[in-house]
């Protein structure tokens, strides 16, 4: 018993021993040393300057794709100007995900259309193509407005992606019934 009792206070004399080495930094004063600081103080210095610059970076990015999304606007310029949609025909388009065009055409001038989109109104001028189809472009928007028989895009060159897919007016959007053989034949 007195063996197992010595073992027992030399393991609990080691575990304190043990407990004293391993104690945290801040328990003991202890001198600090130079070189040690000023590591950590340039450390400090440099994360607060990257956050700075992130957070400035950012705010400029915002601003530039701001910029780059609505240009600087030349009223004299008829491509920049908003057009005028009076004496006009009306064309609704209803396309994919609720999104709405409606195009403005004037019988005296085919080269050219109005086109509403998200509030604003653009003149876009005729471009032709070898397939037929009607495409009319703004360069200074980046609009691109592609009309076949079966529905419209309307495209951001800019940006290339589509902005408005499967436009359709009423007419379009109509299902087509076919008839019956038996129908044709008489």
């Amino acid at each position: 018993m007195s063996t197992q009792l010595s073992k027992l206070l030399a393991a609990g004399a080691f575990a304190f021993a043990a407990a004293g080495v391993c104690a945290p930094a801040t328990a003991a004063p202890a001198d600090k040393h130079p070189k040690a600081e000023a590591v950590l103080k340039a450390q400090a210095k440099k994360s607060k300057s990257k956050a700075k610059k992130a957070k400035a970076g950012a705010a400029g990015a915002a601003a530039a794709a701001a910029a780059s999304a609505e240009p600087t606007v030349d009223p004299s310029n008829p491509e920049q100007a908003e057009p005028d949609i009076t004496d006009t025909i009306v064309t609704e388009y209803a396309c994919e995900l609720n999104n709405k065009v409606t195009i403005y055409t004037n019988e005296k001038d085919d080269a050219h259309i109005a086109l509403r989109w998200k509030k604003r109104l653009h003149r876009l001028a005729r471009v032709g193509t070898t397939t037929g189809a009607q495409r009319f472009e703004n360069p200074f928007w980046g609009l691109i407005w592609i009309g076949i028989p079966a529905k419209g895009i309307l495209l951001d060159s800019r940006l290339n992606r589509q902005l408005a897919n499967e436009c359709k007016t009423p007419q379009q959007a109509a299902p087509i019934v076919a008839s019956s053989p038996e129908e044709k034949k008489s």
